[in-house]
């Protein structure tokens, strides 16, 4: 895995994905920010269920200002610190090995100007549970969005109280699904 662009672009991260999980391809996480393109710079960005730290990494090397990195895993966690380490960008990142529902109940200081969630594709559970706390909750700043990454065959809800669906973007098995706070 590298980084696409921007300050670290062309870096190989140095970890190796944990087993069990399905990291983000590099397709993937470029359509992602030529979608979110701008809004990317100076923003304080929220990588959950992170994995490697892949997305939260890209988005500081494409000029966040800071990134909170969200897994339960210990090897996950790890891979994350070693990856910002090695990038000298460890003072731009905060790396919490928790459930993303423990974090949100406390442990995160601030909104977020995007947050992106990229549960176990099987987990659909996961993803209304957290699109409903995302949606009742005041963890995006005003014009913050939330973004999903889920499997091509899972239809994502429309809306939630709080947040309404903008755009879904269909790449082979993935997709990604933007939320924006609803216009009420």
């Amino acid at each position: 895995m590298r980084v696409i662009a921007g300050r670290y672009g062309g870096r190989r991260l140095k970890a190796r994905p944990p087993g069990g999980t399905r990291p983000t391809s590099d397709k993937l996480r470029e359509t992602l920010f030529n979608i979110l393109g701008a809004r990317v710079i100076e923003s304080s960005f929220l990588d959950a269920y992170a994995g490697v730290g892949a997305i939260g990494i890209e988005a500081l090397s494409r000029g966040a200002r800071r990134a909170v990195f969200v897994d339960r895993s210990p090897k996950a966690c790890a891979a994350i610190a070693a990856n910002l380490d090695a990038l000298e960008a460890a003072d731009r990142g905060r790396v919490l090995r928790m459930d993303l529902v423990r974090a949100l109940d406390g442990r995160l200081d601030r909104r977020f100007d995007i947050a992106f969630l990229d549960p176990p594709y099987a987990r659909e559970d996961l993803y209304l549970r957290d699109i409903e706390r995302f949606g009742a909750g005041s963890f995006l700043d005003p014009g913050g969005v939330l973004v999903i990454e889920h499997g091509r065959a899972m239809e994502a809800p429309a809306g939630v109280a709080g947040l309404d669906r903008v755009r879904t973007h269909v790449q082979g098995d993935s997709a990604l699904t933007f939320y924006e706070q609803a216009r009420r």
